[in-house]
């Protein structure tokens, strides 16, 4: 069943459906993470149905954002969200594997990327019961090194990629970045409330950047009462409600 929500009152809307992949923390929260300049052309790797490029088009609307997805059920919601918001002009989806980018875009024709990659490595983690889910959750169909290739070919020289990810695996994400010839240049970790294990983390890399690393203090999503934090109300827009 299709479900249409609204970002926050007289915002864009965004659509999902029960049946695939549902908006989570994670996504929100790499919504709010990059940092937004005028006219960014941003290409979503993975971009299902167009919720990150309309987060992002919230903050700021006078973004050029692509996504590539490979599933056409979630890129045919991604096309319908862009209409419904009137935003065809500006959040335009490809049905693509992002495997196949270098005959689909250009090289260097993207300022950042932004993804939120299957997290789980094939054969790991608990199955998914549907193919839908499976290939959002697991790396059946695009590989953590997939999305780094990807990025590194549609970067321009100095080009930013922000992705959300797993802390077990943190490892695996800087070695795939450095592989591809992206420095990463910022880190934030998630936690779900003071002092708990890191949840999520939140990662900006440079194509061709500097060595050095910068680390962000926690990002809490709840306070010492198991209040939502102002930053966590601020990625789902609360402060306008």
């Amino acid at each position: 069943m299709e479900h249409w929500d609204t970002l926050c009152p007289g915002g864009l809307r965004f659509c999902w459906d029960e049946s695939a992949h549902k908006p989570g923390t994670d996504t929100f929260l790499l919504g709010g993470f990059p940092r937004l300049r005028s006219e960014l052309r941003v290409c979503d790797l993975g971009s299902g149905t167009g919720l990150l490029g309309l987060l992002l088009l919230q903050r700021r609307r006078d973004l050029h954002v692509t996504g590539m997805e490979l599933q056409g059920a979630a890129a045919a919601l991604a096309v319908r969200a862009a209409e419904e918001n009137g935003l065809s002009d500006c959040l335009v989806t490809l049905r693509a594997d992002l495997r196949d980018v270098r005959s689909l875009l250009g090289a260097g024709s993207f300022d950042l990327c932004v993804s939120n990659p299957p997290y789980f490595s094939g054969g790991s983690g608990k199955a998914a019961p549907d193919a839908a889910r499976r290939i959002a959750r697991s790396e059946t169909e695009c590989t953590l090194l997939d999305v780094c290739r990807a990025a590194a070919y549609l970067l321009r020289w100095g080009g930013n990629l922000c992705m959300v990810y797993r802390p077990e695996r943190l490892c695996d994400l800087m070695c795939a970045l450095r592989e591809n010839g992206l420095e990463p240049k910022r880190l934030r970790m998630v936690e779900s409330r003071p002092g708990a294990a890191p949840s999520l983390l939140l990662l900006e890399a440079r194509r061709g950047g500097k060595p050095g690393l910068s680390t962000e203090p926690p990002l809490l999503l709840t306070d010492e009462t198991g209040a939502p934090t102002a930053e966590y109300d601020a990625a789902y827009f609360r402060m306008f409600k």
